[in-house]
């Protein structure tokens, strides 16, 4: 048996076609296809499973099978791989994902809360900007889910910082810690741009 739940799908050529490809077919697996929130993770879960790479949303097998069960009924709840990080990673996403819940938005599900806070832990540790990072169509998408979802951590961003950069610095001044780079921001073609003292 496959470890996708969506194996046999045909994929396009192109990514971007591939994750709109991916999206449709997970939505045809939802519960509510019209809900913001399975609308949602199913752009999120398509942006990694277009790549084979759902090992990157940084899910636990319990969490991703609840969150099969929440929104995508009808999709197959196979074992999803753990990711590999380094100990320094475990720690920032760990620090971040309670961060991030610490501001959960109290009239989402929130097991939702929980999986998307460690979706976006996780994405931090890759080389770009955020919004691509997650698999979605810019700023505004990232600004809309994590004002939906962490609503008084994102009323904190009152310099406009970029995404990645202000969640860095938010869990670092939360432990007492100099604000620094997320583990994923030195690959970013804007690093210096962010961190002129850095580069």
């Amino acid at each position: 048996m496959s470890d996708n739940p969506l194996a046999g799908v045909a994929a396009p050529d192109s990514l971007d076609a591939r994750v709109a490809a991916r999206t449709t077919a997970w939505l045809s697996l939802a519960t509510h296809a019209a809900s913001p929130d399975t609308q949602l993770f199913a752009k999120l879960i398509a942006a990694r499973d277009a790549r084979n790479e759902l090992s990157l949303l940084g899910l636990q097998q319990p969490a991703w099978r609840a969150l099969l069960a929440r929104h995508f009924t009808r999709a197959s709840a196979s074992a999803l791989p753990l990711p590999v990080n380094a100990i320094d990673q475990i720690d920032f996403v760990r620090t971040l994902h309670t961060l991030l819940l610490a501001h959960a938005n109290a009239s989402v599900e929130p097991a939702d809360a929980d999986c998307l806070a460690a979706i976006i832990a996780h994405a931090c540790l890759r080389p770009d900007h955020l919004w691509r990072d997650l698999g979605l169509r810019g700023r505004d998408d990232v600004t809309w889910m994590l004002t939906r979802y962490f609503p008084t951590l994102v009323e904190r961003n009152v310099a406009n910082l970029r995404w990645k950069k202000f969640l860095a610095e938010q869990r670092a001044l939360s432990l007492g810690l100099t604000p620094g780079p997320a583990p994923g921001c030195p690959g970013c073609e804007d690093y210096g741009h962010c961190f002129p003292n850095l580069g």
